[in-house]
C-alpha cells in the first residue's frame, strides 16, 4: 500500500497518507486508457452537421420543360443534386456519436490513470484548500505556493469559492469525485487530490 505525504497550501509537509494499492498501483492498461479517452472524446461531439437532400431544398417540382424534342438531357426538377441550388448528395445529418465502454473497463481505466499520477510523481495530496472569497487572484496566488502551472484539483464535494475563482485561469480545472474522469486526469499535468476526496474516490472505484 503506497504512502504519500500530505501538503498544505505553502507546500509544508503536514502529514502522511496511504493509498490503496488496488487504485493506486495497478498495472498500466494503455489500451483501456485509449478505449474510454476515445469513447469520451466521441461522446462531446455534437453531431448537428447538416445538409438538404432534394426532397427537402424549397422549390418547385414543375418539370422544367417538355421530355423530348429539345436536344437537352431529360430534366425533372429544379431540386435535382445536378443542379445549382439543388440538394445534396449523401450529405452529412445530425447523428448520435456517443457510446459507453463497458462499466468495468471505465472503472479499471481510472484506475490505470490515477496510478500512472503516482507513479510518474504527479499527484499531489493537499490537506485542505479553504478560499475566504471568489477571487481569481487569490487562488492564482495559492496555485503559485504550491508550484503549479497546471493541475487538475478534486474536491469531495461543491466548493463554490473554489470553482468559481478558479475557472478563468487557464490551465487548471476543478472537478468534485462524482466528475472524475480518465480523459481530464490525463490532459493536466499534476492531479491534486484533497484529502477530503480520498474516500470518497476508494466507495467509487472499490464497489
Amino acid at each position: 500500500m503506497p504512502v504519500v505525504d500530505v501538503y498544505d497550501l505553502k507546500r509544508n509537509k503536514v502529514g502522511q497518507v496511504e493509498l490503496p494499492a488496488d487504485i493506486y498501483e495497478v498495472p498500466l492498461r494503455q489500451h483501456l486508457v485509449h478505449e474510454v479517452v476515445v469513447a469520451q472524446l466521441a461522446s462531446r461531439r455534437s453531431g448537428t452537421a447538416s445538409t438538404k437532400a432534394r426532397s427537402d431544398v424549397a422549390g418547385t417540382t414543375h418539370k422544367m420543360y417538355r421530355q423530348k424534342g429539345t436536344g437537352r438531357a431529360r430534366a425533372g426538377s429544379r431540386k435535382s443534386p445536378l443542379r445549382r441550388g439543388g440538394g445534396t448528395i449523401f450529405g452529412p445529418s445530425p447523428k448520435d456519436w456517443s457510446y459507453s465502454p463497458p462499466k468495468r473497463v471505465r472503472r479499471t481505466a481510472l484506475k490505470v490513470a490515477l496510478s500512472s499520477k503516482l507513479k510518474e510523481e504527479e499527484l499531489l495530496v493537499i490537506e485542505a484548500m479553504d478560499l475566504e472569497r471568489i477571487k481569481t487572484k487569490d487562488f492564482v496566488s495559492t496555485m503559485n505556493g504550491l508550484g503549479l502551472e497546471n493541475a487538475l484539483i478534486i474536491t469531495a464535494d461543491q466548493d463554490e469559492n473554489l470553482e468559481l475563482s478558479s475557472r478563468n485561469v487557464p490551465g487548471f480545472k476543478v472537478l468534485r469525485v462524482m466528475g472524475l474522469n480518465v480523459y481530464d486526469v490525463i490532459k493536466y499535468r499534476n492531479l491534486v487530490l484533497l484529502k477530503t476526496s480520498l474516500p470518497k474516490i476508494e466507495e467509487r472505484l472499490l464497489k
